[in-house]
């Protein structure tokens, strides 16, 4: 008897939208989830497909993580206005990803705890957050030439608003990622080395050689006006660089970072309450101070020094006043120049 491996079942995930039909669809991707409230509900996670004849795919996603806010109000707000007529091609709009943690507002899933950023490449029976990962795997993915995922820092994290691509061992594919990060301009663009990629979408999209580009658009767990127009405007300079819509990009200035190995990263070593000693953007030496975490329990104890590893500019920094051991603390970039 002949059994199926895991990535060899169907996906549970179902859509309601016809991807080869042109106009503009509204609908879901239905995912089965019996639970104690609903014995035969669903796990319903919006889409849009809008599509006119021949030409290439975006795949425009947010929400793979549920506290970072500025990819799906761009995205719900294109999936309102975009317009079959202004389209060649075909472009696939999902604001929410994982669709259980946006409506909680968590990082993660609130069903099973699951990181989708860390769920790739999914199985199609294993937890909610893996068959959604699973589904993007073996069915959105394969259909894109080009890939824009909206992040920024959640609840725990402030960056500097930038769009970044990966090194990549493919230079011709990197080369095509970066262009893409030029064309959303940004007002940073980043050089990334993640530290670890093992079960990323982004490592997913780009193993399939797609051009892939991600953000980091602040955080904090919410979003402002200044944030959102980064990502209203990128996303529609990245359907006019893919040749998808028609018209001039809105290009403005950007400056270039680069992330180019683990220096870059300060973690903390201490439990206690951050006093930043320099600001987001702000220029750094190495070995300068960049944060103190003061011990809490009492009064009169010293608060412990970080210092960073190398010259550049502070590119993001942990959000909320108080810090457990471990937490990412800081984030030092590398500048193309020393403005």
């Amino acid at each position: 008897m002949n059994v199926a491996t895991p990535l060899q079942r169907p996906s549970p995930i179902s859509p309601s939208v016809d991807f080869d039909a042109d106009g503009v669809q509204h609908g879901f991707l239905r995912l089965p989830y019996s639970r104690d409230d609903s014995a035969w509900g669903s796990v319903m996670i919006p889409i849009t497909v809008v599509r006119r004849g021949d030409g290439p795919t975006a795949l425009l996603t947010g929400g793979n993580h549920g506290d970072e806010y500025e990819g799906p109000v761009a995205l719900f707000d294109l999936a309102r206005t975009l317009k079959a007529d202004a389209v060649q091609g075909r472009v696939i709009i999902v604001p929410a990803m994982n669709y259980p943690a946006f409506r909680a507002g968590t990082r993660t899933s609130p069903i099973d705890r699951g990181n989708l950023n860390r769920s790739f490449p999914g199985r199609p029976d294993g937890t909610v957050t893996e068959k959604i990962a699973d589904y993007f795997q073996r069915a959105l993915l394969p259909l894109a030439d080009i890939v824009l995922d909206f992040h920024s820092g959640g609840r725990t994290l402030d960056f500097l608003p930038y769009a970044a691509a990966h090194e990549l061992p493919d230079k011709e594919q990197e080369k095509r990622c970066f262009e893409a990060v030029a064309a959303f301009s940004a007002p940073y663009s980043m050089r990334m080395i993640e530290i670890d990629a093992v079960g990323m979408y982004d490592t997913a999209a780009e193993a399939m050689g797609k051009v892939f580009v991600t953000t980091e658009l602040s955080g904090g767990g919410t979003s402002s006006a200044k944030t959102v127009g980064i990502a209203k405007r990128g996303v529609m300079n990245v359907l006019r660089h893919a040749g998808i819509v028609a018209g001039a990009q809105a290009l403005g200035p950007t400056r270039w970072l680069d992330m180019p190995s683990s220096e870059c990263f300060r973690f903390a070593e201490d439990d206690g309450l951050v006093e930043f000693c320099v600001d987001l953007g702000d220029a750094v030496r190495a070995g300068d101070v960049i944060a103190r975490i003061h011990p809490v329990g009492r009064t009169g104890q010293a608060g412990a020094e970080y210092r960073t590893a190398l010259d550049g500019v502070l590119a993001a920094r942990h959000f909320p006043g108080l810090i457990k051991t471990g937490d990412c603390l800081a984030v030092v970039a590398t500048a193309e120049d020393k403005n």
